[in-house]
């Protein structure tokens, strides 16, 4: 174990001393002298552009075993210019884990995962990020959540679920699914709850349904939601779905939730033309 360290603690001084080699006076907004020997920036102008000590960061560089904070990495991942996968690898390097990923509400479909979709053509599916907006759906996912009724500002699942009895009055034991749905959400809301999208849908959500309001405050959380759920569908009467969340990007925080039916064998057209297929595996 000693000697992993002592490896990992290598690693990290050449890689530092790499990086501040790597980056010009100029870049950083400093005077070139015209004597200088050093290539890139010398140690002390790195520890005055992090706003750092010069012992703590000449103590770092030389791989001593010290214990070293996030905001003191990310203050010296700025100062040496490093792009995010740099910053991952000087977090992996100086503690051993990845650094924690800004949340965000991403609301653009990756052209990949876009393809991906569309070759979902038997199962519904759809692609929702950290505030759970919909942002991409196939054919059957609109077939049975109906997603293009909806005005874009209104695509979001909890809006769906919880604004509108277009969705939840499908939903077969609804006051436990309710419940498990805020609890998933509560997870998300922690992670990007200084974003004020997420705090302005939380607080309308809480404004225009009763049942939101009373599980928001019941402060549930839970991991990501699965499971089973069984919508009536026009025509069909009650199907089952199991359902899943795939992480499809994890640095947009854009995830997959599939849809398999486990009732019956059936298959038709609804009204917006796309083909549903129900068929259970």
């Amino acid at each position: 174990m000693t000697t992993r360290l002592s490896r990992t603690r290598q690693d990290l001084a050449e890689f530092l001393r790499h990086k501040r080699a790597s980056v010009q006076p100029e870049d950083v907004g400093l005077p070139r002298s015209a004597r200088r020997r050093t290539p890139g920036l010398r140690r002390e102008e790195v520890a005055t552009v992090a706003g750092i000590g010069l012992s703590w960061y000449t103590w770092l560089e030389q791989g001593r075993d010290i214990r070293v904070s996030a905001h003191l990495l990310d203050s010296v991942a700025r100062a040496l210019r490093m792009s995010p996968e740099e910053r991952q690898h000087l977090y992996l390097l100086a503690q051993n884990r990845p650094p924690s990923a800004p949340a965000d509400t991403w609301c653009e479909m990756p052209p990949l995962i876009r393809v991906l979709l569309d070759d979902l053509t038997q199962r519904p599916a759809f692609v929702m990020n950290l505030r759970w907006d919909v942002i991409g759906w196939n054919a059957a996912g609109d077939g049975l959540f109906g997603f293009s009724d909806y005005p874009k500002d209104q695509r979001n699942m909890l809006w769906m679920y919880f604004a509108d009895e277009r969705l939840s009055c499908r939903v077969q034991d609804w006051p436990r699914q309710a419940a498990q749905i805020v609890a998933s959400f509560r997870r998300d809301y922690a992670a990007g709850h200084h974003r004020s999208d997420m705090q302005d849908l939380a607080d309308h959500l809480q404004t225009a349904s009763r049942t939101f309001r009373r599980l928001w405050r019941d402060h549930d959380v839970q991991g990501r939601c699965e499971g089973r759920r069984s919508f009536e569908m026009p025509d069909r009467g009650q199907v089952a779905f199991d359902h899943t969340t795939l992480i499809v990007d994890q640095d947009r925080h854009l995830r997959l939730v599939y849809y398999v039916a486990v009732a019956g064998c059936l298959q038709d057209t609804p009204r917006n033309g796309h083909a549903l297929d129900l068929a259970s595996d």
